[in-house]
């Protein structure tokens, strides 16, 4: 990629389905990836374990929403024992905070005595949320971000969470793949959709729903 790419162009990407990535946190080149096999997680079809569903229902997490998003982009960036090198490098964060800054992109957040220890982050456009990164440093403390984000996205009347790939660690919920032409057909219905997310997304200590009703919104049909 050369030239000016900004907030406006990332965005331009991700409705035709091209989302950025780097070789390495400090790799200072970006790379546009359209691939031919989308990971996806159907709404409709999500798999909650039961150990994950009976820790999700006893809320050992504070969520909030939107609370600290440039941590949970530096906590997804960092190294770990088990992943020594993120895609994510400063390009990468210097463009997600801008579409954060324009309440375009968004982090589910879980908080445990006044510490941030796990979360994701992703992007909103119309009725599609694309998944970027999570991680943890409290024992499941992403997934249940994700089983909230599901349920969040449920019910504001999303259509569409991109995964980007299928993973052994998201194949547990449900994920699956599908051709690029399948891809783009369901994210050309999604950007047509205008869900009523919330616009304030300042919710420390009053996330919008318990684990219990979570888990009943995650399975609703």
């Amino acid at each position: 990629m050369s030239g000016r790419f900004g907030a406006d162009e990332l965005l331009d990407c991700y409705a035709r389905g091209v989302f950025p990535m780097a070789d390495g946190r400090d790799d200072p080149r970006l790379f546009l990836i359209s691939p031919e096999m989308r990971g996806i997680l159907p709404l409709d079809g999500v798999h909650i374990p039961r150990r994950l569903a009976r820790t999700v229902r006893a809320g050992p997490f504070e969520l909030r929403l939107d609370c600290d998003f440039e941590q949970v982009l530096d906590q997804c960036a960092a190294a770990t024992p088990d992943r020594p090198d993120t895609w994510i490098n400063r390009p990468i964060r210097h463009l997600y905070t801008q579409l954060h800054d324009r309440g375009a992109a968004h982090s589910v957040e879980c908080w445990q005595d006044g510490a941030l220890v796990g979360g994701l982050y992703g992007v909103r456009l119309g009725g599609a949320f694309f998944g970027e990164s999570m991680f943890s440093r409290a024992t499941d403390a992403s997934k249940v971000a994700l089983v909230h984000l599901v349920a969040l996205l449920r019910t504001c009347g999303f259509v569409l969470l991109d995964t980007q790939f299928q993973t052994r660690h998201l194949a547990q919920f449900g994920t699956c793949e599908i051709p690029r032409a399948a891809y783009l057909a369901q994210l050309s219905d999604a950007l047509r959709v205008q869900p009523a997310f919330p616009q304030s997304a300042r919710w420390p200590g009053h996330w919008p729903m318990t684990g219990q009703q979570a888990l009943q919104s995650c399975s609703a049909q």
